[in-house]
C-alpha cells in the first residue's frame, strides 16, 4: 500500500475522543461492567464537552455545599478542573454584577443548544416574580422565573438540582406565599429533553455529579414517573433498612426500627442506604433517626414524624 493510501485509510480510521468515550461507556453498561470514574481522567473539560450552568433560585443553598463535598465517584476539584467545564455558578465564581450576567449571556450563546442548565432550588412565580432575581441585564432585573423560561428551553439538558427544584419541597410548603415551583412545572414542554430530577434535602453529592457525568457521556439515563434517575431511585428505604427486622421503638434516638413513629421509609425512594452522607459516614437511620422521605414529591410533611404522647 502507498504512503497516500495508507494516510487516506488512517484518516477514515479517526475517532475523536468524545466519541471513543461514548463509545467505552456503551461498552461497559452492554457488558453490564463496572467502571470506575475515579480512574476515568480521559473524561476531560474540553470545549467541545456540554458546560454546565448553574442558577440558583429559592433555596437555602444545601446542594451547591453538597455537591462541593463531593468525595465519589471523584473529588470537587477533579470535577471542576478536569470533568466538567463550568461556565456560571454564583456560588462558586469570582466574577460579580455586570460580569458575572455577562459570563452567563456569553456561555448561553456560545453552546446554544449543547450545555447544561442545572437549577438550584425553587422558583418564586409570586409578586410579579420578584421574590427572587439573579442580576440585571442592561440595567433590567432579570428574576429566577424568567432566567429558567428564557434559558431552560435552549439547553440541551435541564437538571433540577434537590428537592425545592424537583417538586418545590420547602420553598414551596404551604402557604406559599412566594408561589414557588418546580422546574419541571415552569417548563414543560419547552425542552429538548425531559427534565431530570435529583431529588434530595440536599442532593446527594454523588448522585448529583455522576449523572452530570452520565449525561456527557451517554444521554439522559432511563427515568422513573418522577423524572428521577431509577438507578438512585428504584428501591425503597425501608426494604433495605438495616433496621426493617429489629423492634419497633416509640421515639426516636433508641435503636431500632421506626416505622411506627411515622418513617418515611416504606413510601421513600432514595440511594440514601447505599451512598449515604459525608464520604458513606452515615445517613438518618444511622444516625438515630427516621427517614422524613425528602426524596419523595410531597416531602415536606407535617408533623415529619409523629412520637407517643405516653414517652
Amino acid at each position: 500500500m502507498g504512503d497516500s493510501q495508507f494516510t487516506k485509510r488512517s484518516d477514515e480510521m479517526k475517532i475523536n475522543r468524545r466519541d471513543f468515550l461514548k463509545w467505552s461507556v456503551a461498552a461497559v453498561a452492554a457488558l453490564k461492567l463496572e467502571m470506575d470514574m475515579d480512574k476515568l481522567n480521559t473524561v476531560m473539560a474540553a470545549e467541545s464537552d456540554p458546560p454546565v450552568i448553574w442558577l440558583l433560585g429559592s433555596g437555602c443553598s444545601g446542594c451547591s455545599i453538597s455537591t462541593l463535598n463531593v468525595t465519589n465517584p471523584t473529588t470537587i476539584e477533579d470535577v471542576l478542573q478536569n470533568k466538567i467545564s463550568m461556565k456560571y455558578d454564583s456560588t462558586l465564581m469570582a466574577a460579580s454584577g455586570e460580569s458575572a450576567m455577562q459570563a452567563l449571556e456569553n456561555a448561553v450563546n456560545q453552546y446554544n443548544g449543547q450545555f447544561i442548565l442545572v437549577i438550584e432550588g425553587a422558583i418564586p412565580g409570586g409578586s410579579s416574580k420578584n421574590y427572587c432575581i439573579i442580576g440585571e441585564q442592561n440595567g433590567v432585573p432579570l428574576t429566577m422565573y424568567d432566567a429558567v423560561l428564557k434559558y431552560g428551553p435552549k439547553a440541551k439538558y435541564v437538571v433540577a438540582a434537590g428537592t425545592c427544584a424537583s417538586f418545590g419541597g420547602v420553598a414551596a410548603a404551604a402557604p406559599n406565599s412566594t408561589g414557588c415551583v418546580s422546574v419541571k412545572s415552569l417548563l414543560s414542554g419547552k425542552t429538548a429533553n425531559p427534565v431530570v430530577n435529583l431529588a434530595g434535602c440536599p442532593v446527594n453529592a454523588t448522585v448529583m455529579v455522576q449523572t452530570l457525568l452520565d449525561l456527557i457521556l451517554t444521554g439522559v439515563p432511563s427515568l422513573d414517573s418522577y423524572s428521577r434517575p431509577r438507578k438512585y431511585f428504584s428501591t425503597d428505604v425501608h426494604s433495605v433498612c438495616p433496621r426493617r427486622e429489629t423492634e419497633e421503638v416509640s421515639q426516636p434516638g433508641i435503636y431500632g426500627c421506626y416505622e411506627e413513629i411515622g418513617c418515611k421509609g416504606p413510601d421513600n425512594q432514595s440511594p440514601c442506604p447505599s451512598l449515604k452522607w459525608n464520604n458513606k459516614q452515615g445517613w438518618c437511620i444511622q444516625s438515630n433517626y427516621p427517614c422524613i422521605g425528602c426524596t419523595s414529591p410531597a416531602f415536606p410533611l407535617n408533623p415529619v414524624i409523629s412520637v407517643s404522647s405516653d414517652d
